[in-house]
């Protein structure tokens, strides 16, 4: 049985993954959203992830996002990023029937464990990393991907340097989109429209 739109609990290896389905009633295409770094406050209702829900939903995905293990509701304890990435391909494993082009979407910590999970997994077709924090993560495992890659970064950022993020984005064998939002930090707080544009605009385009 479905569960329904709202809040409802997955199985995933660390015990049960609080999450919230946003379904689209005629979806093409379905998401997953992964909030960043929970020692720093991050939960799926953090406001980028929220945004971003909304953009992908409002380009025609249904979408889930979930707290990774050991925030709010979901049991489990962090686990320095290995266990989260699990987390997120549980949260793939429950989405991919939804729809078969899947996407994976990340804000900061969450960017560069959902993508780690996304890029390795067939049923994902293209990912979204918004605010890589590149000066701290290691990003290179996007090397070994080919899929789209839409990257949506803060001109200001000060986790993920814009010079660093285009050269390494130049690296890279897939198709990959470079968004820049002028005269914003890591927080993307200014201009959150632009953001949400860019992010129905790259699943529009991705999207049967």
């Amino acid at each position: 049985m479905r569960p329904p739109d709202g809040t409802f609990f997955l199985p995933g290896p660390a015990g049960r993954i609080e999450a919230v389905l946003r379904r689209h009633p005629s979806p093409r295409a379905a998401a997953v959203v992964c909030h960043p770094h929970p020692h720093s406050g991050g939960t799926l209702y953090n406001k980028v992830v929220s945004r971003a829900t909304r953009a992908l939903h409002a380009a025609g995905a249904t979408v889930l996002r979930f707290h990774f293990r050991g925030v709010e509701a979901s049991e489990g304890h962090y686990d320095g990023g290995a266990g989260e990435v699990d987390d997120a391909r549980a949260a793939i494993d429950f989405l991919a029937p939804e729809h078969p082009h899947l996407l994976v979407a990340g804000y900061s910590f969450g960017a560069w464990v959902g993508l780690r999970a996304g890029a390795a997994d067939p049923r994902v077709k293209a990912l979204i990393g918004v605010g890589i924090p590149i000066n701290v993560y290691d990003f290179s495992y996007l090397r070994e991907t080919q899929k789209p890659l839409l990257l949506v970064q803060g001109e200001h950022d000060e986790w993920g340097n814009l010079d660093v993020v285009r050269a390494f984005a130049r690296e890279l064998p897939g198709p990959v989109t470079l968004e820049v939002i002028p005269g914003v930090n890591h927080s993307l707080a200014e201009h959150p429209e632009t953001m949400m544009a860019k992010i129905s605009d790259f699943v529009a385009r991705r999207s049967g």
